[in-house]
């Protein structure tokens, strides 16, 4: 077993399973041996400390009914409920209902990065309420929250969960206060406090403040607290198996051939591919080869390097770069993103901060998309993996942005300038050299 030493369990006193009415979730399932748990505010299995993830009574019967069925159905993640740890009315309830972001068909950035046309696609999340594909994790992990009772929404946060766990519970009328490492984004601090819960700055980095937070949870001032991304955990990740969703039904029910997806604690990417497999097991799409390819910052890279060692298990770094959203020194699932990065043929790489910087600018020139900088890391990484032969650019290709740029506007602002400042007048203008 590769993962010892997780934080206590921390039953906390909320509605029973007998209750709890989540859809087709049946109960929870050890990722490491396989023991199932009955639903509730749980992260880690009682036998082997493994991490726990929802396990499904999946629809069966016709899968052209299904996909009708889906594509009927709200332009938000809800379109997906029949497949989601939530109740069958989860539409009709008080929520920020994310989702159904814009895939771009991104040619000009194709023939930046030398990819066939109609070949490169930019899945982009900036679209979301708070402007970051956060806003599907908290959505999922909300409605285990109304399941389990509790009555404070929190979080531990590198800044866009702050503000997406900030904006849903003022939607929700649930009290919010999440923890944060004190030297975030400014942008992201103002707009995780703008929605009028608490934010918390930890000094320390995510990963000291991510143990606070078990801390909090096993004390009794903890108790009706929902930590989406600790105790509500397994609910909270399966947000991210919309993106595979949405992915391949904006290409036609099709699975694309080559994901690139950025890594901060692993969960996303293992999310995706979960999403992907789902939908094969229903008939929804053609099972296919694919590869997924996981991105890092090169000053917070512990998956990537050891994906180029060899190894299975990911050694902690203290993290040191400008994606500060990917900025986790031990992610919780880079065992299993190293899992599926080989199983597929894929690989994990980084770039560094001058290549992040690169790429935001090169995708806002060529396809008016503005990244923050985890955008910055996966278009970076795109590029390297195509000049490395490693990404095939005769094949569909989808990168993830993540994030909007106006969050992260200190990693672009010194080279951002105005091109010039005139006098207002044509001659100016001519002078200036602007006029052809």
């Amino acid at each position: 077993m590769r993962r010892k030493g997780l934080a206590s369990m921390a039953v906390q006193t909320v509605s029973t399973a007998s209750t709890v009415d989540l859809g087709p979730a049946a109960g929870l399932s050890c990722r490491e041996c396989g023991e199932i748990f009955p639903l509730g505010p749980i992260f880690a299995c009682e036998l082997c400390f493994g991490p726990l993830e929802v396990a499904y009574d999946l629809p069966t019967g016709d899968p052209e009914a299904l996909r009708k069925r889906i594509e009927a159905g709200p332009a938000n993640i809800w379109r997906y409920a029949p497949l989601l740890p939530v109740p069958a009315d989860v539409a009709e309830k008080p929520n920020l209902n994310p989702g159904w972001t814009k895939l771009v068909q991104a040619d000009n950035l194709a023939r930046e990065l030398g990819v066939e046309p109609g070949k490169l696609f930019v899945k982009d999340d900036s679209g979301n309420p708070t402007h970051s594909f956060k806003d599907r994790v908290v959505a999922q992990a909300l409605e285990a929250a109304r399941a389990f009772g509790f009555t404070t929404l929190s979080c531990s946060s590198t800044g866009n969960l702050a503000g997406a766990v900030g904006a849903a519970a003022a939607r929700a009328g649930f009290r919010s206060c999440v923890f944060i490492p004190h030297d975030l984004e400014q942008g992201k601090v103002v707009m995780a406090a703008v929605y009028g819960g608490e934010l918390v700055g930890i000094e320390g980095n995510y990963d000291d403040v991510n143990r606070f937070c078990s801390e909090l949870i096993g004390d009794p001032l903890g108790e009706g607290w929902g930590f989406v991304n600790v105790n509500l955990r397994p609910y909270y990740g399966e947000g991210s198996k919309t993106l595979a969703y949405e992915i391949c039904e904006q290409l036609g029910w099709v699975i694309p051939d080559q994901l690139v997806i950025p890594i901060a604690s692993g969960s996303q990417l293992t999310k995706i591919d979960k999403g992907l497999q789902e939908l094969v097991k229903l008939g929804l799409v053609e099972d296919k080869p694919y590869k997924i390819f996981g991105a890092q910052a090169e000053g917070c890279s512990p998956v990537s390097a050891a994906f180029k060692a060899g190894h299975d298990v990911v050694r902690p770094q203290k993290p040191n770069t400008i994606a500060k959203s990917l900025a986790i020194g031990n992610p919780a699932d880079g065992p299993y993103v190293l899992d599926i990065a080989r199983r597929t043929g894929g690989a994990v790489e980084d770039v560094n901060d001058e290549q992040v910087v690169e790429a935001i600018k090169i995708l806002a020139r060529t396809e008016g998309i503005f990244a923050e900088t985890a955008g910055g890391v996966t278009v970076g990484v795109t590029k390297k993996l195509i000049e490395a032969g490693l990404i095939d650019p005769s094949l569909t290709t989808v990168v993830l942005n993540t994030g909007d740029g106006l969050k992260t506007l200190d990693a672009v602002a010194e080279t951002s300038q105005a091109t010039a400042t005139i006098r207002p007048s044509l001659d100016a203008f001519r002078d200036a050299g602007l006029a052809n």
